[in-house]
């Protein structure tokens, strides 16, 4: 069997999605059997490291190429490589019709959709459309996405499948760090765009100084980086949170580890994540998270790991986040909810699915 992967990132983005298609490239990468290849096309990636490429593959990757973020360079290679492969996994609707063209060259080729979240939670165009009834399985991230994706194209149920993210296994310790001593740290974790409003940092900012008032020594830390950032530091200055709000920048993979540990709180009140694998990676280090009430995210947090609001209530961050802070977490039960969305579950699942 030759597996293509299709990704508009894999190495040079830090969000959810480039994480969880480099677990779909390791797991094709372990699934090949003797004979069988894999190559894989990054859209925006420009190189890939050598390190990065032992992570997350192995003997049966053939062949690479990455796009630098050109279109063209993307279309003429993926169906070059897909004329030489049995089935493509898709990592974007966007790129899909890529996958249906390929697939029309090559009769014989099957192909998949990874869903994601926002992506498709929304009217397709024509072309999209067409792909999408030719796919194999649509493999969607939560039952929340799954009911979107059915919602809006007519395509057989059973072929809209669940396939939930997993935890990276290089971001799961073996056991919950201690609990850190010094004030209590809200760690946060996002892009901090313009076009991701919808994250709710602001929220959280919004909702220190009510922390604040109950436990003056909290502290908010905000990782990550985009153009958003000028509004966020605005709106942290206008409301006297100096000293209180940290804006960290990017971090590497061994420095987010750092900071999973030494936070009390893991926050991210979004009101359109599909899934949430930060939170997996809050819990796997016992740490609970704070989550809106919205898309993929109920699926994920439940009342022992966490805490759920409506999406902008601000006092209401404010209150979970103090109840939160002041609660005995037991550690081994946000461990045991990491664990149920372990690498080795979800490539198990990803194999049988490949199957069908």
């Amino acid at each position: 069997m030759k597996s293509l992967l299709m990704a508009p990132d894999l190495f040079a983005a830090d969000g959810g999605i480039a994480r969880m298609l480099r677990l779909y490239l390791k797991a094709l990468c372990e699934l090949a059997a003797e004979g069988d290849s894999v190559r894989f096309i990054s859209l925006n990636d420009r190189t890939v490291g050598t390190e990065e490429l032992r992570r997350y593959s192995g003997k049966a990757l053939v062949e690479w190429q990455t796009c630098g973020r050109s279109k063209a360079t993307f279309v003429r290679s993926a169906l070059r490589m897909g004329s030489a492969s049995d089935r493509i996994v898709c990592g974007h609707v966007a790129q899909l019709p890529v996958a249906w063209a390929a697939a029309k060259l090559r009769p014989a080729l099957s192909y998949y959709l990874v869903a994601h979240g926002i992506e498709v939670w929304r009217p397709f165009s024509f072309l999209e459309r067409r792909a999408l009834a030719g796919a194999k399985l649509v493999l969607c991230v939560s039952d929340y996405t799954r009911s979107q994706v059915l919602e809006r194209i007519r395509i057989p149920s059973q072929r809209v499948v669940l396939l939930p993210n997993a935890l990276d296994p290089h971001m799961a310790p073996a056991e919950a760090a201690p609990r850190s001593e010094g004030p209590p740290v809200i760690l946060t974790l996002s892009r901090i765009s313009l076009a991701d409003s919808y994250k709710g940092i602001d929220h959280l900012i919004a909702a220190m100084p009510a922390v604040r008032t109950e436990i003056p020594e909290a502290r908010l830390r905000i990782v990550g980086r985009g153009d958003g950032l000028p509004a966020m530091r605005k709106l942290a200055d206008s409301l006297g949170l100096d000293g209180a709000v940290e804006f960290a920048g990017h971090r590497s993979d061994a420095e987010l580890r750092r900071d999973f540990e030494q936070c009390s709180l893991f926050a991210l009140p979004s009101q359109k994540e599909g899934f949430g694998l930060v939170y997996l990676e809050a819990m796997a280090h016992g740490r609970p998270c704070l989550g809106a009430r919205s898309g993929g995210t109920p699926e994920v947090i439940s009342a022992d790991t966490g805490v759920l609001v409506n999406y902008g209530d601000v006092p209401a961050i404010a209150s979970a986040i103090v109840g939160s802070l002041r609660r005995d977490w037991r550690p081994e039960l946000l461990l045991e909810r990491a664990r149920e969305f372990s690498y080795l579950r979800f490539k198990e699942r990803f194999a049988s699915l490949l199957l069908a």
